[in-house]
């Protein structure tokens, strides 16, 4: 089936169709991972989102059960150089093609997608439509063109209901903003008890819960659309060690009067390296994010940067002066990618000991 990939700026890629036969529109970007594309298309980071390939073939090892971020992926649209239609790897269950298809997701493969993440670079992030080959390609335009992108979409990834992940060790509360579970993963290798709150739980419902720690978790869109959650991070903070990752870092910094930023065509892929200011270690992580903190709104509030990003100089890590709190705009759970930054999560499991200690000092 032939298929078309049109973007608000004119542009028409041309390619062959597979997945669902929707007609879609979204925010397209790219992504630089060479493998992980399972992972990829299952992170509720990328709602809304039309997801560029750049690793020229996808979908070679096929869909599995172990590689899901989560059950019902809510990304617009894939698109591909080359889709893999026979999947090899003793893992497989489905091909990406058939994955798709259930998921209800489309996909465009035979595009140049060198020349679409130049023009994304050069332009930035941009409205797109995948549709089947029409010749009304004006209405079309139009119809891309009058489309507006949703602004809730933390509310539609999020749990609406509570939920445990039982453990016999320390009581961790997630707070999921469209969580990946392999930030569940970690923290259950370290025998937590987690309970995932939705998006908009107040802080006393979190304090209620005697938690001995607060993970906010990574999510999609812009943190200045969360509001709720800057009244709940302050009513916490200070009472309990909170750890946030992504969207969880760039609404502590908005938390504590910093300000965030949308970056020209985000931070996508497996291999950006960041520095860690106090040591001077340069560790490669995972990313997928399209605001950044504000590195000028840092001075005059009570956070101090920790990490940044060797590429840009965008702020990949804070922490609070007072309080056990700390958060970095990359995914130390690294699923898929590398595995430099998992430490992380033992920081935070010593922060909540630490904190523990001095209360029974006092």
């Amino acid at each position: 089936m032939n298929r078309l990939l049109l973007l608000e700026d004119g542009t028409i890629f041309k390619g062959k169709g597979f997945g669902a036969p929707q007609e879609v529109t979204g925010e397209v970007v790219f992504t630089t991972g060479m493998t992980g594309y399972q992972e990829t298309i299952t992170d509720q980071s990328y709602n809304g989102q039309m997801i560029a390939f750049t690793f020229p073939l996808v979908g070679n090892y096929g869909i599995n059960r172990d590689d899901f971020e989560s059950i019902e992926p809510t990304c617009k649209g894939v698109i591909v150089k080359e889709h893999a239609r026979v999947a090899s790897n003793w893992r497989n269950q489905m091909t990406l093609d058939e994955f798709l298809k259930k998921r209800n997701i489309p996909g465009i493969s035979g595009i140049d997608t060198r020349k679409l993440t130049r023009l994304l670079r050069d332009k930035g992030t941009i409205k797109g439509m995948i549709t089947n080959d029409t010749e009304d390609l004006e209405h079309a335009f139009d119809q891309l063109r009058a489309t507006v992108l949703p602004t809730n979409q933390v509310a539609q990834v999020s749990t609406t209901k509570a939920y445990p992940s039982p453990g016999n060790g320390r009581n961790i509360v997630v707070i999921d903003f469209g969580l990946k579970h392999s930030i569940l993963r970690e923290l259950s290798n370290r025998d937590c008890h987690l309970t995932v709150l939705p998006y908009d739980t107040d802080s006393q419902t979190i304090l209620d819960l005697k938690p001995d720690g607060v993970m906010l978790t990574n999510g999609p869109g812009d943190p200045k659309d969360v509001p709720t959650a800057l009244e709940m991070i302050r009513g916490i903070q200070g009472k309990v060690p909170i750890f946030g990752i992504c969207l969880g870092h760039q609404l502590i910094a908005l938390a504590n009067g910093a300000d965030t930023f949308k970056l020209k065509f985000g931070h996508r892929g497996f291999n950006h390296p960041v520095k860690e200011i106090a040591t001077g270690r340069i560790d490669f992580t995972s990313q997928n994010h399209g605001y950044a903190v504000n590195d000028k709104t840092i001075a005059g509030t009570d956070l101090i940067v920790t990490h940044t990003e060797l590429n840009d100089g965008t702020v990949e890590g804070i922490k609070h002066r007072y309080h056990p709190v700390f958060s970095v705009q990359f995914h130390p759970d690294a699923a898929p990618g590398p595995h430099d930054a998992v430490h992380l999560f033992d920081q935070f499991m010593e922060l909540i000991d630490a904190g523990k200690e001095q209360q029974s000092d006092a």
